[in-house]
């Protein structure tokens, strides 16, 4: 019964946990690689289309050809000016809210804390809301404590 479980020091075990690592070590990098040339090329099917096509000595045929373009799209009517509405967002005086804009809000972890919270004192805010309403609207959740 022992020759039959592999145990850390067998040797076919050692080469398979290799052979594991090297195959990882490939993938992130293959990874890392197809981040960065995707990163690097922002071109979508949509840019291809509308991009003018070379025009100069480069050229082969010394003409341009014809390309797609987006249609342009219709111009509305002129909508009577929409009554101006309070901000639901001031920025913060030195991490810390005005009154009329009590809940702070932290970007960077998608929370927003409302007076009285266990960590309300200690947030630096990036965003003050007028309520927790206005918080919500924007993508933010409630703190848990």
């Amino acid at each position: 019964m022992e020759g039959i479980r592999p145990t850390w020091n067998d040797p076919e075990m050692l080469k398979f946990l290799r052979r594991l690592f090297v195959l990882g070590v490939l993938v992130a990098i293959a990874v890392a690689l197809y981040r960065k040339v995707s990163a690097g090329s922002p071109a979508t099917w949509d840019s291809q289309l509308t991009t003018p096509p070379a025009d100069g000595p480069n050229d082969p045929a010394g003409a341009a050809m014809p390309t797609a373009t987006k249609p342009e799209p219709k111009k509305a009517a002129p909508e009577k000016a929409a009554p101006k509405q309070p901000a639901s967002w001031v920025e913060p005086n030195g991490g810390s809210c005005p009154t009329s804009h009590p809940i702070k809000a932290k970007l960077s972890s998608g929370i927003f804390h409302s007076p009285g919270g266990r960590s309300y004192d200690r947030t630096n805010a990036d965003r003050c809301y007028v309520d927790a309403d206005a918080a919500v609207a924007d993508g933010l959740r409630a703190a848990k404590r």
